[in-house]
């Protein structure tokens, strides 16, 4: 056999590879041992599974028993001014069966496990939905929780998103229903489960929200409340909008009626209920409650309301005790002043640009006042900016190569269609029109055909793109925005304009802005981990373009004047204001090397300000008051010149020879003397460049503003911009 060749000795013969009864049987050989491994894997991970279900989970008996929630409080930077405190057994009641009302019995399961009567503690269908969910997202987004498993979370695990706790909350879930009946499982839960506002239980629920036993809740009531255990901090009536509030109420209304709870009648009742008009007035003890409750969701968000609601955590936040004290009485005053312009309410926040801690924020006047909505924070809610935007589109096209000293011509400019089927004719506040001026005249004193100009030189969507690297959130539909935008036509936040200007503030650096500095867990140790690093997103030259402009009085003088509420007495500051359409919103935003702030102005139902009731007159005397006191004492800091660029190029970097531009009265068509021309109103000169008045387009590629690509003449607005302007600059006809 040893001289036989390696194949023959190796290779099987055909006659024991012949098909029996139709399968060869190595291959059913196989077959049967992959078949065998498998068995065994299940039989091994099944006393796993028994093993950990019988030893590696609690005693469900002691649940009754269990300890409650530890009490976690937030304080100011310091760590001595407590703000609020989410209390645990302190506003907890606990109630016998007989005292919870069908009623919040069936909201609760409606709103959380509909299949709770039906299933012995897994909700099998809802588990694959999640694990679905959870596969497509690569990680784990939907727990597919029921109520016996959010029983077993809350009692003996964390929020953690990890397949460990699911599967030991699952087990537990089984565990728990052996030893408790339905009535008794719901009884524990709605006696432990938090609804917000430091409530835990639905007994301190239905006192904190309602002032009434919860045997008396009504369905709308009571389904309000089963809304709040999936996110007390984002569905309470104190925080969300009436309408979000109302409209969760009514998911479960609906879900109540679907599993027979509510007839047709009693659905439509409910439904019709103004529920949130019956929601007492939050008494717990707060201070700073708008940016109280915006930290809480974002811990909530990060790390699970379980784990923040019992953690006995001290929670350190970024907020300046003296600088709330002094933005929260800057805005109460200035409301008073501004009730002739029928303006009920105002907001404010200010963050250090170095670090990006919010340092003050007050979302309205009052937050207990009901009849202006005063618990929503306005400080996070998308409004339009008016020309407080304009800086970033003018940031934007400087990005790009233009520069401040690029000329651009203040004149009637029919920008074509607007979406609309109208053609787009800007007009400036005022209806006159300047002629030829500088960027940084046109940025300074806010002139809206420049400012559409210069949007149109850095690109819609270039613009946009540039917003968001700032900080801005909320445009995030690019074709629902035309050239209107840099007057304000997108909602943006109060917070998120803040931040971006907290860039041209760090000279191109984005500190992430955040509200916590540390969380201290009750063993002393540190909870949180440090956030992302400041990154540079600007270049350095953009911002101090931005701010050399904002902070130059006397570019701004000729339509604001000199030494007005954009200014400080001791240090320079950069500030700009913006008005809506109609004066819905009014606007300043401005800052220091240190100190950025913004204040809006308007009315929280949308209802339009007296006519004239611009930015610098209703929302500028509040940030210049918070400003000056907040500042005082501070080291003064200058802004750092930006170097200026020279081209050959005419208009980009101004004009070489100031002899180029030729003035025309507009009436008589005569030259007249640069002298001349300076006495006359100029509204009524016509400016030339002494080659028929061209525009920037017909000189520059927009796209390339300082590189050798030539200008594209082919450029539809070229015509546009070149059109003479009418007769009487003055009305803008």
């Amino acid at each position: 056999m040893s001289g036989l060749p390696f194949r023959d000795i190796a290779a099987p013969s055909m006659k024991n590879s012949e098909p029996v009864n139709g399968t060869r049987r190595p291959y059913r050989r196989i077959a049967i041992e992959v078949a065998s491994v498998v068995v065994l894997a299940l039989f091994a991970l099944a006393l796993s599974l028994i093993g950990v279900f019988l030893f590696g989970t609690p005693d469900p008996r002691t649940l009754p028993e269990l300890s409650l929630a530890q009490t976690s409080c937030l304080y100011d930077r310091t760590g001595t001014h407590e703000l609020y405190c989410l209390h645990g057994e302190e506003n907890r009641k606990v109630l016998v069966h007989g005292d919870i009302p069908d009623v919040v019995r069936r909201a609760t399961v409606a709103a959380e496990d509909e299949s709770f009567y039906r299933h012995h503690g897994i909700d099998a269908a809802g588990t694959v939905r999640a694990l679905l969910v959870n596969l497509k997202a690569g990680k784990i987004e939907q727990g597919g929780s029921t109520i016996t498993q959010q029983l077993a979370r809350n009692a003996y695990y964390t929020r953690e998103r990890t397949v460990k706790r699911k599967l030991l909350e699952s087990l537990m879930a089984l565990k728990i229903e052996l030893f408790f009946s339905k009535d008794e499982i719901l009884d524990m839960y709605l006696n432990r489960v938090p609804y917000g506002a430091n409530a835990y239980g639905i007994a301190a629920a239905a006192e904190t929200y309602f002032g009434k036993p919860a045997a008396d809740l009504t369905p709308d009531e009571a389904a309000l409340l089963a809304s709040l255990t999936k996110a007390p901090s984002a569905y309470s009536p104190y925080v969300a909008s009436k309408g979000t509030s109302l409209s969760q109420r009514d998911t479960v209304l609906s879900r109540m009626a679907e599993a027979g709870y509510l007839t047709e009648e009693d659905l439509k009742a409910a439904k019709s209920a103004d529920t949130v008009s019956k929601v007492r007035p939050f008494l717990q003890p707060i201070q700073a409650p708008h940016f109280v409750f915006y930290i809480l969701e974002g811990l909530e968000k990060t790390y699970g309301r379980d784990a923040l609601e019992a953690g006995g955590w001290k929670i350190l936040t970024t907020l300046d005790w003296e600088k709330q004290r002094l933005a929260e009485q800057s805005v109460r005053e200035g409301v008073v002043r501004n009730r002739s312009a029928n303006a009920s309410n105002a907001a404010l926040t200010a963050i250090d640009p170095k670090t990006g801690e919010v340092l003050a924020m007050v979302g309205s006047r009052d937050f207990h006042d009901t009849s202006i909505d005063g618990e929503v924070n306005v400080a996070l809610r998308p409004r339009q900016p008016g020309s407080s935007f304009k800086p970033i589109v003018y940031a934007a096209a400087f990005e790009k190569g233009f520069q401040p000293e690029t000329l651009l011509v203040d004149k009637p400019i029919d920008f074509g269609p607007d979406g609309t089927g109208k053609e787009y004719v800007p007009q400036n506040y005022d209806g006159q029109f300047r002629g030829v001026l500088s960027m940084r005249e046109t940025l300074a004193q806010s002139l809206n055909v420049p400012a559409v100009e210069t949007l149109y030189l850095a690109g819609i969507g270039r613009t946009i793109d540039f917003a968001r690297r700032l900080g801005i959130t909320t445009l995030g539909n690019p074709d629902r925005y035309g050239l209107a935008l840099v007057l304000g036509g997108g909602e943006v936040r109060l917070l998120d304009m803040v931040t971006a200007f907290g860039v041209f503030a760090r000279e191109g650096v984005r500190a992430e802005t955040h509200g916590v500095l540390r969380i201290i867990g009750p063993d002393g140790a540190r909870v949180d981990a440090d956030g992302p690093a400041p990154a540079s997103v600007l270049d350095p030259e953009v911002a101090r373009k931005v701010a050399s402009i904002m902070s130059d009085d006397s570019a701004r003088a000729p339509v604001f004047g000199a030494r007005g509420p954009l200014t400080l007495p001791d240090r320079p500051v950069a500030a700009k204001t913006g008005t809506t359409q109609d004066f819905h919103d009014a606007w300043t935003v401005g800052y220091t090397p240190s100190l950025v702030a913004g204040v809006w102005v308007g009315n929280n139902d949308n209802a339009p300000m007296k006519a004239g009731s611009d930015g610098v007159y209703v929302a500028a005397p509040i940030w210049h008051a918070f400003m000056a006191a907040a500042t005082s004492g501070a080291p003064v800091e200058a802004f750092t010149p930006y170097s200026k660029v020279e081209s050959d190029k005419l208009l980009l970097t101004g004009l070489r020879d100031e002899s180029a531009i030729e003035y025309f009265d507009l009436h008589s068509g005569k030259k007249l003397s640069p002298e001349k021309a300076a006495k006359k109103d100029p509204s009524r000169v016509r400016v030339s460049y002494g080659d028929g008045g061209k525009c920037i387009l017909s000189y520059v590629n927009k796209d390339d503003p300082l590189g050798p690509t030539p200008p594209d003449l082919s450029d539809p607005m070229i015509p546009r911009w070149e059109a003479p302007a009418p007769e009487d600059f003055s009305k803008g006809e």
